[in-house]
């Protein structure tokens, strides 16, 4: 019955879910700051409020996960990291975009959590709030570790970096 139950959710995700691009935040949607804990030191990239917009336009879930082990080390706590997220939320609001979620892991990269990309545990709790399609979504980050969270989940990976950025990788998401 369990299995039954696995199959129709399945099923239906592929039929009704929509299509969602997972995002990271540092290097992707702003400049990597590293250990961030003040929300003034975050900013986000030159087209990435217009680019998200058009991804919410076009009907995709835009959706932040992102690995945030300040948290763990001491460096900041939650009520800053959430300050910071709200800042993101506001640079993207401005330009009439948002993000339907985010996601984060707060732990040590040897906690040997689920969360941590590459792990999955961040996209498996999107799964659990939104009817999301994997097969027709993406991961856009910057890093070996975004690309093996899309393989593992199959969602297609799009790499930034030097001369490819995030609105970049909206082109040709959107075609």
């Amino acid at each position: 019955m369990v299995a039954g139950h696995m199959v129709c959710g399945l099923v239906e995700r592929t039929m009704f879910g929509r299509p969602a691009v997972f995002v990271d935040r540092d290097d992707t949607l702003a400049r990597d700051v590293p250990y961030c804990s003040d929300p003034d030191d975050l900013e986000l990239f030159d087209g990435v409020p217009v680019a998200v917009r058009r991804l919410n336009d076009a009907g995709y879930l835009v959706i932040m996960v992102t690995n945030q082990s300040g948290v763990a080390r001491g460096y900041f706590d939650e009520a800053t990291l959430n300050a910071i997220h709200d800042k993101v939320r506001g640079g993207l609001a401005a330009a009439g975009a948002r993000l339907d979620a985010i996601y984060r892991c707060p732990h040590l990269p040897d906690a040997g959590c689920d969360c941590r990309k590459p792990g999955i545990g961040m996209v498996m709790q999107a799964l659990d709030d939104f009817p999301i399609d994997l097969s027709s979504s993406y991961v856009i980050g910057d890093s070996d570790m975004d690309m093996e969270m899309a393989d593992r989940v199959g969602a297609k990976g799009i790499q930034v970096g030097s001369g490819f950025d995030f609105t970049t990788a909206v082109d040709r998401i959107l075609g």
